[in-house]
């Protein structure tokens, strides 16, 4: 067995918030004199994780502080192999909070292009809050080439019906359109987000395989899940590890990639991700470059980062040939 570590991937759902080292976190929390939150625990909902975070996002108060996790979040991707990373991060939400619009932004911007990571940035906006601010953030989206495209996030109760003139405008723009769908909600949700989100790629997806004649058409038109069974585990929406669809979801022929969502949570790298596909489903070195693979052709990289990825992915597999 290859070392997963080694193993050179692109990670397209991680929401930056959500990947504060735990100590930086504490330095920040007492610096900008913001009550600590309490340790990560069991989740009675998705409402409860939500509001838990809220108090994650609040230590995160000035340009350097913003610079910083972004400049961390690069070291410790690539500690663990990853090559090209989309990190979506909720810019309008902190600008208004700040007084600032373009501070977060801008300051993550510049704390990745620090990296020794190829990135780029999603933009997300809760369902549940206004299409003003959404708005702010098509704007903010536009104004940055690191930014490719935005998506909606949060409980999937709200519907995506009053944002779709966001989403045309956005996609007339040439943005890519990347919603969470199908987390904690059924298929309905996945039609919504594909037939008024315009989405190109699905935030987990995992509740596709309700709908048979969904799995084809979502199959068929090679719309990309980003799955990440580690957090649907942590929030309670997957009773196991063991019980998660993952394999299920490989064996309908969907396009399924491998992502960590919220690494600070769940405790997990991306790493660690492939290896529980590893122990927990069995998955061969071959079957995990394909899963790795698969978020290359995913992503909204330059082709010529895709196919250098791909070779990468073939190199790390090249051993097999002589074993």
């Amino acid at each position: 067995m290859r070392d997963l570590a080694a193993l050179p991937k692109a990670h397209l759902h991680v929401h930056l918030e959500s990947t504060v080292r735990p100590a930086t976190l504490r330095e920040l929390a007492d610096v900008n004199g913001v009550p600590l939150p309490g340790a990560a625990r069991a989740f009675t909902g998705f409402r409860d994780f939500a509001d838990y975070n809220s108090l994650i996002r609040a230590c995160l108060r000035t340009p350097e502080d913003f610079e910083r996790v972004a400049r961390e979040f690069c070291v410790d991707e690539a500690a663990q192999g990853t090559r090209y990373a989309e990190v979506t991060f909720t810019a309008a939400s902190h600008g208004e909070r700040l007084g600032d619009l373009e501070m977060p932004l801008a300051s993550v911007l510049k704390g990745l292009s620090q990296g020794d990571l190829e990135t780029r940035v999603l933009l997300d906006h809760s369902r549940r809050r206004s299409v003003e601010r959404a708005e702010r953030t098509l704007r903010l989206a536009l104004a940055h080439n690191e930014v490719p495209g935005l998506g909606m996030a949060g409980e999937e109760r709200h519907s995506l019906a009053p944002f779709a003139g966001v989403f045309a405008k956005a996609r007339e723009a040439g943005l890519h359109l990347v919603h969470h769908a199908g987390e904690d909600a059924g298929p309905e949700s996945i039609r919504e987000a594909l037939d008024v989100g315009l989405a190109e790629r699905l935030g987990h997806g995992i509740r596709v395989l309700d709908d048979p004649e969904l799995v084809a058409e979502v199959r068929d038109r090679g719309i990309a899940l980003e799955v990440c069974p580690t957090s649907n585990v942590v929030l309670g929406l997957v009773p196991a590890l063991a019980k998660h669809p993952l394999p299920r979801l490989v064996a309908a022929g969907l396009a399924v990639t491998l992502n960590t969502d919220v690494p600070s949570v769940t405790h997990t790298t991306l790493t660690d991700e492939f290896t529980a596909a590893r122990d927990t489903f069995g998955y061969d070195d071959t079957a995990l470059a394909a899963l790795a693979e698969t978020a290359v052709t995913a992503s909204f990289a330059p082709e010529e980062t895709k196919t250098a990825l791909r070779k990468e992915i073939a190199a790390w597999l090249t051993p097999a040939a002589g074993a």
